[in-house]
């Protein structure tokens, strides 16, 4: 199978790479607005050719978006004007409901599938790509009512391929918990990171003092506002729901030293313990 992958950082790197290994790819042109990125990615092995995208869709059985969410946005209209009958074209992003909704009357909106892979780093670009990242990950389709059972069908077999497993749900449903699951998560650790350079003015001290708890959760803070500011814009509504209950947890927190209410900071962090059964499922 051909592949055209739009967007050749880390996730559009990292899938390419590993269809590559599993024998999927036959062939796969890259296609970025980053000539460095383009450049990188042939030297790596990760595409076999730097190409347009017309010249990329047109030779392709499949078509990968794996680039921010508002290009994907303005650029999938433009894609399906481009594709034949037989081509399925998917992408990868972080937020479903807008580009469905983009694309809602569009003939060949049954080409199209919408998909999330649930994986990521703070890094970025081809050179953060790694071959097995998606492995044992869930990977989300939404409204799959929609698409073409042949082009379904071949989504699938890229998130088998992957080592994925797959989770259907409709694309206002994917928005509402990846914001709780994963959008927040990355807000936090904005704020505690700005939170700490506003109050320790020496960087040396950062540097020494920094736990491994401190690292891990400041960790997302390296990612991109590029690549954040957009998933923020286009699920806004569902972003600002999670994040006041979040203001509201860390005020019971606040309002539990206020009152050297320490009872109630056990009782809360107790609370907060049962993730780990969650999580260790």
């Amino acid at each position: 199978m051909k592949i055209a992958v739009i967007g050749v950082g880390l996730i559009g790197g990292s899938m390419a790479l590993k269809l590559k290994a599993g024998g999927s790819a036959s062939y796969i042109f890259g296609v970025d607005m980053n000539t460095v990125h383009l450049k990188t990615a042939k030297e790596l092995a990760i595409i076999d050719e730097i190409s347009t995208l017309e010249n990329a869709v047109e030779n392709s059985d499949l078509i990968i978006l794996a680039i921010p969410v508002d290009v994907a946005k303005a650029l999938i209209s433009i894609v399906l004007d481009l594709i034949k009958p037989h081509q399925t074209v998917m992408d990868a992003g972080s937020t479903k409901a807008g580009i469905v909704e983009s694309i809602k009357d569009h003939p060949n909106r049954s080409r199209f599938v919408a998909f999330h892979p649930m994986w990521g780093t703070e890094n970025s670009g081809p050179e953060a790509a790694v071959s097995n990242s998606f492995s044992g990950r869930a990977a989300v389709i939404c409204d799959r009512e929609n698409s073409a059972e042949d082009a379904l069908n071949t989504v699938e077999n890229v998130a088998e391929s992957l080592g994925m497993h797959l989770i259907y749900m409709s694309a206002a449903d994917h928005d509402l918990h990846t914001a709780y699951i994963s959008h927040i998560s990355h807000i936090t650790s904005y704020a505690l990171a700005n939170t700490v350079l506003e109050k320790e003015q020496e960087e040396e001290t950062i540097f020494q003092l920094a736990s491994t708890g401190f690292s891990s959760t400041v960790r997302l803070a390296k990612s991109h506002p590029e690549m954040w500011v957009p998933i923020f814009k286009q699920n806004r509504e569902n972003v600002l729901d999670v994040l006041n209950e979040h203001i509201l947890q860390l005020n019971k927190f606040k309002e539990a030293l206020e009152n050297k209410d320490f009872e109630m900071l056990s009782d809360l962090i107790s609370n907060a313990n049962k993730i780990r059964g969650i999580l260790q499922k």
